[in-house]
């Protein structure tokens, strides 16, 4: 059963835009480039517009066309021409991010996607994919609702930086770049001016939700920016119906700002999710996830939705269709659907 609020954001008729994303290039695992397409098969489209929503769905974004050129290795530490050690230390750092030029071009299309949408009416509902592409959604978000807010639901902070990253997994550092954490680009063939597209959040308006495997480098990063984080401590202490209306009043204590939710269903137990590529015991159970996107909707302030790393290469078929189960149902909270 559906319940509408009214969005203070959307005029009707209301209307969902689908964006699949298949794209992998933010991190090492094959299959996440999977995930929108077991989604839409699984029959999504349908569902939503039995919620009583018109359904804008194009096909699956393709991501051939656009080059994915290497980075070029740094040269060796004697070879390099500058004898400032800040330069080294930032060619250093650039070596070891994972195809960074293909990531920068990707998010960019997508965040040109995101605006077109949202700056027509709708609501963006971006299927993932990796959770790199948050870079784009956001951004998207930002150039239609300069005042949006993000509500980001993960058991991973994603918010290394890339003197942090040990990995150099750009799906673990969206949130580095969407703040402006980074070093400037040094000058306009460096690689960080790539990213120089990429729209700013304020850190006051972001808030996470689930938060259980967070690297030092970015337990650092969260307390010297002041980052607001409810980690499943407390979800465990204080429930999660009071963690949403902390988590709203931190990001939109006024309850006027547009809000996007960027929902990586790892954030869940792998005994409810558990066909991701990082997933972490202790998670979310399946109404607490649920009760998430649930609170959202019942705000009427949501204007963008992502639904990441659904991964259906690493688990069996069975554990397959129950996340995708789970990330249909998720989807449907978020726009609406209750449980009376």
């Amino acid at each position: 059963m559906s319940t509408a609020p009214s969005n203070k954001f959307l005029p009707s008729p209301k209307t969902v835009a689908i964006l699949g994303c298949p794209f992998s290039g933010g991190q090492s695992k094959l299959g996440v480039d999977k995930g929108p397409i077991h989604l839409v098969e699984a029959g999504l489209i349908d569902q939503i517009e039995g919620l009583g929503w018109r359904v804008v769905f194009d096909g699956h974004h393709q991501f051939e066309d656009i080059p994915a050129h290497p980075l070029a290795p740094s040269p060796p530490p004697n070879d390099i021409s500058s004898n400032d050690s800040a330069v080294a230390t930032l060619d250093a750092s650039l070596a070891k991010l994972k195809n960074p030029l293909f990531v920068a071009r990707v998010c960019e299309s997508v965040a040109d996607a995101v605006q077109a949408h949202a700056e027509s009416g709708q609501l963006p509902v971006t299927l993932g994919g990796d959770h790199s592409l948050a870079m784009g959604t956001i951004s998207g978000t930002l150039r239609a609702y300069d005042q949006a807010c993000v509500i980001w639901i993960d058991a991973h902070a994603d918010i290394n930086t890339i003197e942090s990253t040990d990995s150099g997994n750009i799906h673990g550092m969206p949130l580095s770049f969407l703040l402006g954490l980074n070093p400037p680009a040094p000058n306009p063939d460096s690689i960080l001016a790539k990213y120089e597209w990429v729209s700013r959040l304020p850190s006051e308006r972001l808030v996470y939700i689930g938060l259980r495997d967070i690297e030092k480098g970015e337990k650092d990063i969260l307390k010297k920016h002041n980052i607001k984080a409810f980690s499943m401590h407390e979800v465990d202490r204080y429930g999660i119906g009071k963690v949403v209306e902390m988590a709203l009043d931190h990001v939109n204590p006024q309850r006027d700002r547009p809000i996007h939710l960027s929902f990586d269903v790892d954030a869940l137990d792998p005994s409810v999710a558990p066909s991701t590529g990082t997933p972490v015991r202790g998670g979310l159970t399946f109404r607490e996830g649920h009760y998430i996107c649930e609170a959202i909707h019942e705000t009427g302030l949501l204007v963008a939705l992502d639904l990441m790393e659904v991964n259906p290469a690493l688990a069996d078929a069975e554990s397959v269709r129950q996340t995708v189960t789970v990330g249909c149902s998720l989807v449907r909270s978020a726009l609406g659907e209750t449980l009376l």
